[in-house]
């Protein structure tokens, strides 16, 4: 009987872990928007510069001006061979000063058609699968964000922050209400962007209420799972450092190189530097440009000790690449990334970016 409540208490399971760890909360947050993001290994918080940046850094959004107009991003990815569906829509428009910009971004993670077998057995013992229903469970993020530039002599430096409410969501059985903020800075000087990124820089607290019904409560404790019971999720601080490089090879080709660090500060995790409190996540990405036109990247991220069959401990890592077309006012963005050596694993990101620039008099 218990494997007949694998499938609905698979996130549950997932979700009191990460209310007792305080680990990966809301990390379907850090999985990132963007296909040039995903192909470059996540590595972009120094080079983002468009409508993405609301999720990325938003100091990125001040490097658009009044006449780039308004900006819209669309993205729709599947992870784990389909089984999650991550999607995102965006818009940035300039505000009546000069040098500022405004962004609202909306994110979805989610896994659908989940079957509820909480009914699938009868007073009597048999099983009727027609009782069988099926339910969603997903994570919203609303953000909205604010961006100014500021011109000095070396260069312009560009201040952003976004405010953003977390909604997460399992089927009828529980729901959360988080609220959080972000800050960064770039530093442009020459070729190089310098950036810094607090995110969750208040920790962001998702507080958490079940429901579930006299007769659903019976089931669990039938099949010896717990009830469980309404609490408070911490997202803890990180600390983004990046390092962006610009490269013109010819009057035609230019390669921007990026490297960044994620300093976590909820314990120890599987990273490349794993201590506690704090570990260390590096990132690589590279992007080279034909005319402004043709966009090809790689990166490399996840950097993670695993051990193999014969119980030696392997370095590993998750590669990624892409590619990106400009079409006019249009940028299609492609991305492949692979998770693991199981086939399963792979995901294909497609993402939409659309300027709609103000009519000249």
């Amino acid at each position: 009987m218990r494997y007949s409540y694998l499938c609905l208490f698979f996130s549950c399971t997932l979700l009191m872990t990460g209310l007792q760890a305080q680990k990966y909360s809301n990390e379907f947050l850090s999985i990132g928007v963007g296909a040039r993001a995903q192909a470059m290994g996540n590595s972009v918080i120094a080079s983002t510069n468009d409508v993405y940046a609301g999720v990325w850094n938003p100091a990125g959004l001040a490097a658009l001006t009044p006449d780039d107009g308004l900006q819209l991003g669309a993205m729709h990815s599947e992870w784990f061979g389909g089984v999650g569906k991550y999607d995102y829509l965006a818009f940035t428009l300039p505000t009546t000063q000069a040098g500022n910009r405004l962004a609202f971004s909306l994110v979805r993670f989610g896994i659908d058609n989940i079957p509820n077998t909480l009914s699938l057995y009868e007073s009597d013992g048999t099983i009727n699968f027609d009782n069988i229903t099926e339910f969603s469970s997903a994570d919203y993020a609303f953000m909205g964000s604010y961006a100014k530039e500021v011109n000095k002599a070396k260069g312009p430096i560009r201040f952003g922050g976004s405010v953003k409410v977390v909604h997460r969501r399992i089927g009828p059985f529980a729901t959360s209400w988080g609220f959080g903020a972000d800050l960064g800075v770039q530093i442009v000087r020459d070729k190089w962007v310098w950036a810094v990124l607090a995110k969750d820089i208040t920790t962001t607290f998702n507080a958490w209420s079940f429901s579930f019904t006299e007769e659903e409560k019976d089931v669990l404790e039938l099949t010896n799972n717990e009830v469980p019971i309404n609490s408070v999720e911490i997202t803890r601080p990180q600390l983004i450092l990046g390092g962006a490089r610009t490269f013109e090879l010819n009057e035609k080709i230019s390669l921007l190189s990026e490297m960044n660090l994620v300093f976590t500060t909820d314990g120890q995790r599987n990273t490349l530097v794993s201590a506690d409190p704090i570990s260390i996540d590096p990132s690589l990405g590279l992007e080279m440009a034909y005319r402004n036109f043709l966009y090809l990247r790689a990166g490399i991220n996840q950097f993670q000790r695993e051990l193999d069959f014969g119980n030696q401990e392997t370095l590993t890592m998750r590669p990624s690449m892409g590619i990106g077309l400009q079409l006019g006012s249009l940028l299609v963005d492609y991305a492949y990334t692979d998770l693991g050596d199981d086939q399963n694993t792979f995901s294909h990101v497609v993402s939409l970016r659309l300027g709609l620039k103000p009519r000249t008099k």
